[in-house]
């Protein structure tokens, strides 16, 4: 880091967005550190299986796996031009009775690799872990409103209403199937292993002068240590950078998820029907002073946009790997999987502080609710006008008329839609009581009960294997 941090260019992920839980995972005292636990669990687990490896070696290592200097490093690197060699080094000046064995047998992507999968597993997990939550306010906020009629649109035009708790079950089932399909590919994240330069294990064979059961047993050992169940059945120096795919293409899903969500709501606050919470002192434009801008759904969309974006750059680099690898995919690999899990971490907080304080402005939606149901209650009040004896071609002629006059008044001239006076005033439509016809909750069909089902079907299931996890607070910065 430079002296004076506002010389230098800093990611607004960093500054800005993500949380500090996130950021923590993808320092780099997280990676270092992470390497010498894997050096130590490979040191432990070849002394198990009967290298000569001293006690105080394995001492030193443990203890010091976290006191990494960076200067030391920082100066190897500058004489080695090679990071997994210049720790190599620094670890060695810390633990001397262990530097002849540190990363015996392996190679540098026995660290790089395996420490990306051990941070793609931890963080993977902080994106569930938001994802639950998420599902859960949404799920609350849907109760809450399942009965409230609301216009629906399709095209953005009015269309058939709905409620606004189903329209937010629409939201929450996004991010339910974004939790199904992160959940299936972290649990399957398997471990790299000790593989060797090209993955033959031939260093460790010959370690081990030939003994191939203990160059399997090592290789699981070491996953063992590091808490993996799921191991790479084979890989050339690198694991299969399609899995770094499968990740990011998870990650950018959620965004999908995220500006859908986001959009939507831009969308509602135009209507002043549903808005994002808004602090009793934020400003929402700096020249008019009234306005009250969606910035925290603004920002998500922006975010959302950039992992989007990702989502080809692993596939193009699994495509680039020659034959066992091409060290191409190495400054690829250290922008775009920390950089999508932040952003994705920058944005669930957003959605998760938005989804916290989501402000129903019922009055407004019942208003543009009424505006419109009359013409969709036309045909309601034509089946209502034939039981009461009208002529059912004489009543639609009319009904026509009548519909294409309002529409007329609220188009050409600004005026409230008075098709209901309209027909009231028309003899043909006496006998019909037009007031029950207008009644919002006989056109939501099923969407409250459709909540109910959502909600325990569904949802119930996220909020028992996260109970410990919900309650999470949002951390939204800047």
């Amino acid at each position: 880091m430079a002296k004076n941090e506002f010389l230098h260019y800093v990611s607004p992920l960093a500054r800005r967005n993500a949380s500090e839980a996130m950021l923590a995972i993808f320092s780099e005292q997280r990676k270092f550190s992470t390497w010498r636990r894997l050096w130590l669990a490979l040191a432990e687990a070849q002394k198990e299986l009967g290298l000569d490896i001293s006690d105080d070696a394995l001492q030193q290592m443990q203890e010091h796996l976290d006191d990494v200097d960076f200067k030391a490093i920082e100066h190897y690197e500058e004489k080695l031009r090679h990071d997994v060699v210049a720790n190599i080094h620094a670890f060695a000046d810390k633990a001397p009775a262990a530097r002849k064995i540190i990363h015996l047998g392996a190679t540098s992507c026995f660290v790089t690799d395996n420490t990306d999968l051990i941070l793609m597993r931890e963080a993977g997990t902080l994106v569930l872990r938001y994802l639950a939550n998420i599902i859960d306010r949404l799920a609350q906020f849907a109760r809450q409103y399942q009965s409230m009629p609301t216009l629906g649109f399709t095209h953005f035009q009015p269309a058939q209403p709905t409620t606004v708790g189903k329209r937010a079950c629409l939201w929450c089932y996004d991010f339910y199937l974004d939790i199904e399909h992160l959940e299936s590919i972290i649990a399957k994240l398997p471990f790299r292993g000790v593989k060797g330069t090209t993955g033959t294990q031939a260093s460790f064979l010959t370690l081990f002068d030939g003994d191939k059961a203990k160059v399997q047993r090592l290789d699981r050992r070491v996953a063992e240590k590091m808490g993996f169940d799921e191991m790479l059945p084979l890989c050339g120096q690198t694991y299969s950078r399609k899995i770094d795919a499968f990740v990011v293409s998870a990650l950018a899903g959620i965004a999908g998820s995220v500006h859908k969500f986001a959009n939507d709501l831009r969308l509602l606050a135009n209507l002043k029907e549903i808005e994002e919470p808004f602090e009793a002192h934020q400003v929402g434009s700096s020249a008019m002073a009234y306005k009250r801008n969606p910035m925290r759904s603004e920002r998500a969309t922006g975010l959302a946009r950039f992992v989007m974006s990702l989502a080809s750059s692993p596939l193009q680099t699994h495509a680039e790997q020659w034959l066992e690898r091409t060290l191409d995919d190495s400054s690829n690999r250290r922008l775009v999987l920390p950089e999508s899990f932040l952003a994705i971490d920058g944005m669930l907080n957003l959605v998760l502080n938005i989804t916290d304080g989501l402000v129903v402005n019922d009055n407004v939606i019942d208003q543009h609710l009424r505006a419109e149901l009359p013409f969709m209650a036309t045909e309601e009040i034509l089946m209502a006008a034939v039981k009461a004896g009208g002529d059912r071609q004489a009543v639609h002629e009319r009904i026509r008329e009548h519909s294409l006059a309002a529409s007329r008044q609220v188009k050409q001239f600004g005026k409230e839609n008075d098709l209901i006076d309209r027909l009231a005033a028309d003899p043909l439509f006496k006998n019909v009581d037009l007031g029950q016809v207008l009644d919002p909750h006989k056109y939501i069909g099923l969407a409250a009960e459709q909540v109910d089902e959502f909600t325990r079907t569904l949802v119930e299931p996220v909020r028992k294997r996260y109970a410990d996890y919900l309650g999470m607070k949002a951390e939204v910065r800047v």
